[in-house]
């Protein structure tokens, strides 16, 4: 018999009120330096900071206005070695990232919010590889998961809310298919004034991994019938 595949997400309720929120500003992250990032999409200001609650550095990659700013161009982006650093076609990751960075260019203001230790949806690299390994398997992304132990979705995003409030951002238009960003940003008293659907189109290695994402996790894809595979086809999930 497959694990359960019922989808909770890791990230408990805040305090319903901004003011509330504000009580604890900071309560996770403490800033670090900053220096100028030039890159293939434009020049960008990268920003370290440090989170409290796990000891992890992570990173805001942003430019233009940001203080008192509304309406700003936001991802918050989990890292993934494979898809980010190596190109791996098993996930949208690395395309995900470099559209944000490009987007955020052509916009003149925005910030990406890199958080180190997403690795996985939060298993780590040597878990994520077993769980890649099962997937091959024929499990799909969240079934690998819970065969091994974890939750569909570890991630936490309070140390995203807190960095966004420590540049100064009043109001944010967030870059993502995921309903539980945009609701972890809410809770710590963010104004997410839109979200922008920010997909790419699948290939054939992750179009059933994508599918899956959709299906079970609540992703606001608009897959094409012709990307996604049919139930009795997705050996590789």
């Amino acid at each position: 018999m497959k694990p359960e595949t019922t989808f909770r997400p890791a990230s408990e309720p805040a305090a319903d009120a901004p003011e509330a929120a504000a009580e604890h500003a900071h309560a996770h992250v403490r800033r670090g330096p900053s220096a100028r990032l030039p890159t293939e999409h434009g020049d960008f200001t990268i920003s370290s900071y440090f989170d409290r609650s796990t000891g992890i550095e992570h990173m805001a990659i942003h430019c233009g206005e940001l203080a008192g700013a509304r309406e700003v161009l936001v991802r918050v982006h989990s890292e993934c070695l494979t898809g980010d650093i190596f190109g791996s076609l098993r996930c949208d990751c690395g395309p995900q990232l470099r559209l944000a960075l490009q987007r955020i260019s052509q916009a003149g203001r925005g910030v990406v919010i890199y958080m180190r230790g997403h690795e996985g949806r939060g298993i780590g690299i040597d878990e994520k590889l077993r769980a890649y390994t099962l997937q091959d398997q024929g499990l799909d992304t969240v079934e690998a998961n819970l065969a091994l132990g974890h939750a569909p979705d570890s991630r936490r995003f309070e140390a995203a809310a807190e960095i966004l409030q420590d540049l100064g951002v009043a109001s944010v238009s967030l870059m993502s298919n995921n309903p539980i960003k945009l609701l972890a940003l809410q809770q710590q008293g963010l104004e997410v004034v839109q979200r922008e659907p920010h997909e790419i189109d699948a290939n054939p290695e992750n179009a059933a991994y994508l599918a899956t994402k959709r299906e079970k996790m609540g992703h606001l894809l608009a897959l094409s019938s012709a990307a996604v595979p049919s139930p009795a086809s997705r050996s590789r999930r």
